[in-house]
């Protein structure tokens, strides 16, 4: 019993002694494997992202002067009662157009009618004094040379003469005032135009002291737009007139082109017609002029309107979306793909907005692949995968 009990023990110590052997044993290999397995999930590079490029689009540009102005009209007379008067009728409805000619006012006309009348008798009467006048003359000179009056009969012949041709012309002076003054008693329109509301009614007296204004009359066919073009530009469109050999004269045949607030693009096209030949030194700025057709009367008087003066044209300018463009404290840029597909970052100076496209002035070739869509992927110094796209060539210029 004894040994068969030690016997039972030395078995029992040896199971404890293997047990906690073969665990740690286990741990091991699963250590080792665990090491293994890490070393082959290396770490492998994403793909560079994919980006939209493109090449600058090459086409002719017209380069424009754009600035903002008002309209005026080419016409604007006040009408006043020019002699004195009750006013008959008025001849018109308030905001009509006219046509010149036109009897818009009658002011009591039968007064003026009268003096007339007089005036013509007065006359009458002086062309028959200076008739008789001349007869007698003529029958003096000849009693004078066969000596059968004295030369003092014939010197009050002929101041008599003359005296009755003075009186002759103070006649036909005022009949040709009294048919002024009768001419004055109708208002008529001096052009074709709209006239505004009348300033009196019928029946008021008018021109006692002083010319009354009756009405205003404003012709809208064709307009003017006033505008102001600063110094830079003057000396731009000065140096561009000197290289083509244009003369002032050629300047004024500039076409204008006219939008107004709420219209796209420019559809109202017309000519330069004046600029100021001195700069407001106040403003810095000069005065300019453009005239334009207005037959259906779309643009008043007043209207602020928006103008381009197209002064220059540029054979095979680059232009780029200008969605592509990014702007910092240095001004202007875009993502450019170099030959290695490494995106860098280029300054270029901008010029004017050609529909979606914006002109590149300087910083760019033709041949840059320019970032155009995915340009928060596109990251300076870093490689990308570049996706060549269409060109916009065929985009269509702003109108």
């Amino acid at each position: 019993m004894t040994h068969a009990r030690t016997a039972h023990s030395r078995s029992s110590i040896v199971v404890r002694l293997r047990t906690p052997t073969l665990a740690r044993i286990g741990l091991a290999a699963a250590a080792l494997a665990g090491l293994t397995a890490c070393e082959q999930n290396s770490f492998v590079q994403p793909p560079p992202p994919k980006v939209d490029v493109a090449l600058p689009v090459q086409r002719a540009v017209t380069r424009y002067l754009e600035v903002t102005g008002n309209t005026a009209p080419i016409k604007s007379v006040d009408l006043v009662a020019r002699v004195q008067g009750f006013l008959q009728s008025i001849g018109y409805q308030d905001g009509a157009f006219v046509k010149e000619g036109t009897t818009l006012f009658t002011i009591e006309p039968e007064t003026y009618k009268l003096k007339l009348e007089q005036a013509q008798a007065a006359e009458v009467g002086a062309q028959a004094t200076l008739k008789q006048a001349e007869t007698d003359y003529k029958r003096q000179v000849d009693l004078v040379q066969r000596q059968a009056v004295s030369q003092a009969t014939l010197d009050t012949s002929t101041a008599n003469r003359d005296n009755a041709q003075a009186n002759l012309q103070q006649a036909q002076a005022n009949t040709s005032i009294a048919q002024v003054n009768y001419g004055y008693t109708n208002v008529t329109a001096p052009f074709d135009g709209i006239v505004s509301n009348h300033l009196v009614s019928v029946g008021e007296l008018v021109g006692v002291a002083s010319p009354t204004q009756l009405a205003t009359i404003v012709a809208l066919d064709p307009i003017y737009v006033n505008f102001n073009v600063n110094e830079q530009d003057v000396q731009r469109i000065r140096d561009e007139a000197r290289r083509r050999g244009l003369t002032p004269n050629d300047l004024k045949q500039f076409p204008v082109e006219v939008g107004l607030q709420t219209e796209t693009g420019y559809p109202h096209k017309g000519k330069l017609d004046y600029a100021s030949p001195t700069m407001n030194q106040s403003t810095g700025t000069l005065a300019v002029r453009g005239i334009l057709p207005n037959p259906d009367r779309v643009l008043l008087p007043g209207f602020y309107v928006r103008v381009r003066v197209p002064f220059d044209k540029q054979q095979d300018a680059l232009l780029v979306p200008d969605v592509a463009l990014g702007s910092d404290q240095a001004g202007r840029y875009v993502l450019v793909v170099g030959a290695e597909n490494v995106v860098e970052q280029r300054k270029v100076t901008t010029g004017p907005l050609d529909g979606d496209l914006r002109v590149i002035e300087s910083g760019l070739k033709p041949d840059d692949r320019v970032v155009t869509a995915g340009l928060l992927r596109a990251i300076p110094g870093q490689k990308v995968d570049p996706q060549l796209q269409k060109s916009e060539a065929a985009a269509t210029p702003a109108k």
